[in-house]
């Protein structure tokens, strides 16, 4: 849910943006963390996805950090 109030703030800031690599196969872990890979749109194998640096995202790959690697991307 977008306000106006959120909008004003975030005019003009840049957001940090993250490189989520998967490094390491899903096969044999819980179904949790099967979804919380695809959630972050990871599919394959050395599959890289750009994401925003915010909470959520740091959350879900907290979940996973076994399988994945995380860069700070422009």
């Amino acid at each position: 849910m977008h306000s106006a109030r959120a909008d004003r703030r975030a005019r003009g800031k840049t957001v940090a943006k993250i490189a989520v690599t998967l490094t390491k196969s899903g096969i044999g872990y819980a179904e949790v963390q099967k979804k919380t890979l695809r959630s972050l749109g990871l599919r394959h194998l050395n599959q890289q996805v750009i994401h925003e640096d915010n909470a959520v995202i740091r959350g879900m790959i907290n979940k996973v950090r076994h399988l994945v690697t995380v860069e700070e991307s422009k």
